[in-house]
Order: structure tokens, then sequence, then C-alpha cells
């Protein structure tokens, strides 16, 4: 029986890393993980998706699709959850000649 590596198999289902269905993997997994930290963050902090959604001006369901995936939300509402949840944001912006680092 063959082994495979972690990174043959991610190739092999996923995309070889640069690829376009590789990176929209990555985006897609990374949005999840935002939304996710969102939850948990939410509830230590003893409020309903109701309480935050007051907070920064929007629905308990645009809260709830937040947190079950966050990739189709803009930066705006994102940077208004993190400012309600007390979050640091680091923002790290490569062009080929300018490189941008904003702490919020």
């Amino acid at each position: 029986m063959k082994t495979y590596t972690l990174e043959e198999v991610q190739n092999k289902l996923i995309g070889e890393v640069g690829t376009p269905e590789r990176d929209r993997f990555e985006y897609e997994l990374q949005m999840d993980l935002i939304g996710k930290a969102i939850k948990q963050t939410r509830q230590e902090r003893n409020l309903t998706q109701e309480e935050l959604g007051k907070l920064i001006g929007v629905q308990k369901a645009q809260i709830s699709r937040l947190e079950s995936n966050a990739s189709n939300v803009t930066m705006d509402t994102l940077m208004r959850v993190f400012t309600a949840l007390q979050a640091k944001v680091k923002l790290q912006i490569e062009l080929p000649n300018l490189s941008i680092n904003l702490v919020m």
C-alpha cells in the first residue's frame, strides 16, 4: 500500500499551490476560520447575535451569516464587528512598489 504525504493529498484533491482552485480553497478556509473566531469571541463576551448586530447596526441574520462564513461580507462590516469585539486588527498590503501596514 502506497502512502502519501499531506501535501501530495492536498495537491491532488485541492490543486497545486498557486492555482486558482487552491487559492479559492485557501480563501474560503480563512473566511470560515474568521467566522468561527467571531462566533467564539462573541460568545466569550456573553453577547447574543442580536446584541452584536445592534452594536454595529445590522440585523441578527447578518451576524449569523457572518459567523457561518465571512466570505460574503464587506470590509466595513468586518471592521465594525472587530471593533465591537475589541479585537486588534492588523492589515498588511503588499504591492510591487508599495507596502502598507495598518493596525487598528
